[in-house]
């Protein structure tokens, strides 16, 4: 049996390493593509249908004709995802992640027009969490960058892209900082956004804090969190915040998908709050793994052990 894994592209399952597009494809012309990427636990996706339905509502803003329905989006991934789940071991979960581009591009025509069907691409791979395996309980370093976020006048940043080149450079001047530091974007008002990869949250006086999607991803691992805020009975805020709430709030988290909640204890150099992962953080991460099954922080570190 090969270990290969198999990719859905533009109709058919190819082995990964056959799996290739147009360097005339939009997505390689212009960075004109759209994506979503679902985790599993336990080898079962986790909000697949929210995040198909994200997926659909990018298509649709920019206008990127996909040739197929939510359901046969969503049949055509679990599709892929049995296809795969036998090639890893039962401890570890994958990514499902959807890349959908415009299709052919051609240089100096009008680059709204769909000039081929849509390049739809379909994969898994391999969920590794070392790089932020130990942040878990020793919390990471949360840095701002100089680079402030794009406005949403320009870019809406509900839209999930594979424009990526902002989000980058912003995390290169982070790195400066601390190799190991994870960014904050601020906005150009000087507003918490985002980080590159996901939403962030604070906690102060018992009260969890995130901005509101207007100049962030409307995260599904952030919806996640405000669910599970609710059901424990912690109070919770959509509000705009600043770096100084950083610095004087008691817990700090980022989330994103493959992570989830990845506790910050430092922020620019300071320590937010006693300088350890909160009790706030550490009972969300308890809930989220109880509502999925799987020991979301031994997993990450079961991880981290097998390279050592």
């Amino acid at each position: 049996m090969t270990t290969t894994h198999l990719v859905y592209l533009n109709g058919d399952f190819v082995p990964a390493h056959e799996a290739k597009i147009s360097i005339f494809d939009a997505a390689v012309m212009l960075g004109d593509m759209v994506t979503e990427s679902t985790r599993t636990f336990a080898h079962r996706p986790f909000k697949l249908e929210q995040h198909v339905d994200r997926l659909y509502k990018s298509l649709k803003v920019t206008r990127i004709n996909p040739g197929l329905t939510p359901a046969e989006m969503t049949e055509l991934s679990l599709r892929v995802l049995d296809a795969n789940l036998p090639k890893v071991t039962p401890e570890m979960d994958v990514w499902l992640v959807h890349n959908i581009s415009r299709g052919l591009s051609v240089a100096g025509a009008d680059p709204t027009i769909q000039r081929s069907p849509a390049t739809v691409i379909i994969h898994t791979a391999p969920m590794v969490l070392t790089d932020w395996a130990r942040f878990y309980t020793e919390g990471c370093h949360a840095v701002t960058p100089a680079s402030r976020a794009a406005p949403p006048e320009a870019l809406d940043p509900r839209i999930k892209n594979r424009s990526r080149m902002a989000y980058t450079l912003a995390e290169m001047e982070v790195k400066l900082v601390d190799p190991q530091a994870q960014g904050i974007l601020l906005d150009i008002y000087g507003n918490v956004a985002e980080n590159k990869g996901g939403n962030f949250f604070i906690v102060s006086e018992g009260v969890l804090k995130t901005p509101p999607t207007r100049n962030a991803l409307a995260g599904i691992s952030r919806s996640t969190v405000l669910e599970l805020a609710e059901q424990l009975r912690i109070p919770a805020q959509i509000i705009d915040f600043q770096p100084y709430d950083i610095y004087t709030a008691d817990e700090a988290f980022f989330t994103s998908t493959p992570y989830c909640i990845m506790p910050a204890t430092r922020f620019n150099g300071l320590p937010v709050g006693d300088g350890a992962v909160g009790p706030v953080t550490k009972a969300l991460l308890q809930a989220w793994s109880d509502l999925v099954g799987v020991d979301i922080v031994a997993q990450a570190q079961s991880q981290l052990s097998m390279t050592r």
